[in-house]
């Protein structure tokens, strides 16, 4: 089998798209794996060995290699047998119909049935609303439509020499003394403002870390996020709350900072993925978003959120203005949990009238 496999825009459902990957090519060892990925987002596979190619797209690159026309050429020339779309948008299935792919796999979604050969259906209600699924069981349900039984839905990561490289350069840059514990800050992500934390509460949470618990506290960030990363640094005012703002930035960085570290507190964004396929503690903060969808059965996950009769929402900005999902939730019950977390304590049940519970 030749398969081609149009992989997600997003950095977390990329992560979640893991044990798709690695079905196929359990199912096709000797076959080839082409991955169609956006060039931000490919070094999420850095360090894996399932694709034989990664082929960089994006219908704007700069490059024009990675555009459009240049993929349809390619992927006539390579011929492959199938193709396993991974996004629901009607472009991936718009290239693959006119590459000449004959078996194109997809979810019938926003009126591109007519372009696939395997349409899938996604779990919906009496009234047709779609029904919060799992990405993670979501992705697989297109590996099995080709024979594919997969093994679990264990997110699988690696770095490599030079992530880790990266990662010693920094800790020891910014003399960061983890025999006490690392702990990891993340805010923001690519959805949008709404998923974001302020930048005060983390600071807040940051210091009490620091102080209260020794641990070294380290701001992760990518390009956009830099200010945020150095505010938090900046409001904690504790030498061992230090930042990688003025670092060289990179996925490989973020991703071997995540593996080594002992907690990592994070909104719902990529690097929360990263704790779950690196088997890292994690504290997730959820405002905006459903679990439902992006749960990864992660066992040493705490999941925090404040609740408003508004949400969630599942909006990128905040539509009333407010942002009382997450501007509410207090840094004294993150930094509870925090410390839960660091000690070893875990929060062992859930019910409706809780607003924590695990696992992922």
């Amino acid at each position: 089998m030749n398969i081609v496999v149009f992989c997600p825009s997003l950095i977390g459902d990329t992560v979640m798209a893991t044990p798709t990957f690695r079905a196929l090519r359990k199912r096709y060892p000797s076959g080839r794996l082409t991955a169609v990925i956006k060039p931000n987002v490919a070094p999420v596979l850095d360090g894996l060995r399932w694709f034989d190619e990664v082929v960089p797209f994006h219908p704007k690159a700069k490059d024009r290699g990675h555009r459009t026309r240049p993929l349809i050429r390619r992927l006539r020339a390579d011929r492959p047998d199938a193709a396993v779309l991974l996004p629901n948008s009607i472009r991936t299935a718009w290239i693959s119909r006119l590459a000449g792919i004959p078996r194109r796999v997809g979810y019938d979604r926003y009126a591109r049935g007519w372009l696939l050969t395997d349409r899938l259906q996604p779990p919906r209600d009496a009234g047709g609303k779609l029904l919060p699924c799992p990405i993670v069981e979501y992705y697989l349900a297109l590996a099995h439509a080709l024979d594919c039984p997969g093994d679990g839905v264990r997110l699988e990561l690696a770095t490599t020499p030079a992530d880790e490289a990266a990662a010693d350069e920094a800790l020891a840059a910014l003399g960061v003394d983890a025999s006490a514990g690392l702990v990891c800050l993340n805010t923001g992500g690519a959805f949008g403002p709404a998923k974001a934390w302020p930048v005060e509460s983390f600071g807040i949470l940051a210091r009490r870390l620091a102080e209260e618990c020794g641990a070294a506290v380290v701001a992760l960030c990518g390009p956009s996020e830099r200010e945020e990363s150095r505010r938090i640094a900046e409001l904690a005012a504790h030498p061992g709350v230090v930042s990688l703002a003025d670092r060289k930035l990179s996925l490989g960085l973020s991703k071997a900072m995540v593996r080594r570290a002992d907690l990592l507190v994070t909104t719902d964004s990529g690097p929360r993925h990263f704790a779950a396929a690196f088997g890292t503690p994690v504290v997730s903060l959820f405002g905006p978003t459903r679990i439902e969808w992006t749960r990864t059965n992660q066992p040493n996950a705490l999941h925090i959120y404040h609740p408003v009769p508004c949400g969630p929402c599942q909006r990128p900005t905040c539509p009333l203005g407010h942002h009382r999902c997450m501007r509410d939730l207090a840094p004294d019950r993150v930094f509870d949990a925090s410390r839960r977390m660091l000690s070893g304590r875990r929060t062992t049940r859930w019910t409706s009238k809780e607003t924590a519970w695990r696992p992922g």
